[in-house]
């Protein structure tokens, strides 16, 4: 019979500090001042482009974290949310994920986002809206309107991390999660898996969860025990 770990480990939360990546570290910096502006940030678009693996959606994510832990809350859309959520007029900004994969209807949402925190209402102050996408504005397979409004503001591109960067994160995550990584363990995950971090991360998060399960620690026999039983 299976053991059944009482005590689950909560994933840390992605943050700015935690990205990895030299030749990223303009945008970073960029995203650093830009969360913590609060009242003062400007309204002037922000968007991240580049290859999968890159790194958007943690700094998408990050940002979402910083901004709820200063108590400003936001909205968030990708491709998987539903095509007609509404804007709300206490989000201090809206965050959108993976652009190049709207439907029409995520579409028509986002260009409704982009004006309501240009344009609120409300007479409140206008809000921040940070994007990303795999491709840069131009190339966008978007309604002219929301590809254009997407282009205007700051861009940046994403670079994937180096190995020696993957070796890095994949380290620290798992210092982060009070995870001690067996002799091997990350050569043999560096050399095996995907490098991109969200599947990096995603291993990491299994690894732990079947650490925990089978009460072994993390060496490369546990890793192909867990790959076998498909946990």
């Amino acid at each position: 019979m299976k053991q059944i770990a009482l005590d689950i480990a909560l994933a840390p939360a992605p943050t700015l500090e935690g990205f990895a990546g030299r030749l990223n570290q303009e945008a970073v910096q960029f995203l650093a001042q830009w969360c913590a502006a609060g009242r003062q940030r400007s309204p002037v678009p922000v968007y991240l482009w580049g290859e999968a693996g890159s790194g958007k959606t943690h700094l998408l994510r990050a940002a979402r974290h910083a901004l709820q832990q200063q108590g400003e809350p936001c909205g968030w859309l990708d491709a998987a949310s539903p095509a007609d959520v509404p804007f709300e007029g206490s989000w201090r900004a809206a965050l959108m994920d993976d652009v190049q994969l709207y439907a029409t209807g995520q579409q028509h949402t986002a260009f409704n986002w982009f004006i309501n925190a240009m344009t609120p209402a409300d007479g409140q102050p206008p809000r921040a809206v940070l994007a990303a996408g795999s491709l840069p504005p131009t190339d966008l397979p978007l309604r002219e309107d929301l590809r254009t409004r997407l282009g205007w503001g700051h861009v940046f591109q994403l670079h994937a991390p180096t190995e020696g960067e993957c070796r890095a994160l994949l380290q620290q995550a798992a210092a982060q999660r009070g995870l001690a990584l067996g002799e091997g363990v990350t050569d043999y995950v560096l050399t095996r898996f995907s490098r991109d971090m969200g599947s990096l991360m995603r291993l990491l998060e299994r690894l732990d969860r079947y650490s925990l399960q089978t009460r072994r620690a993390v060496t490369i026999p546990l890793i192909k025990a867990m790959l076998e039983e498909g946990a």
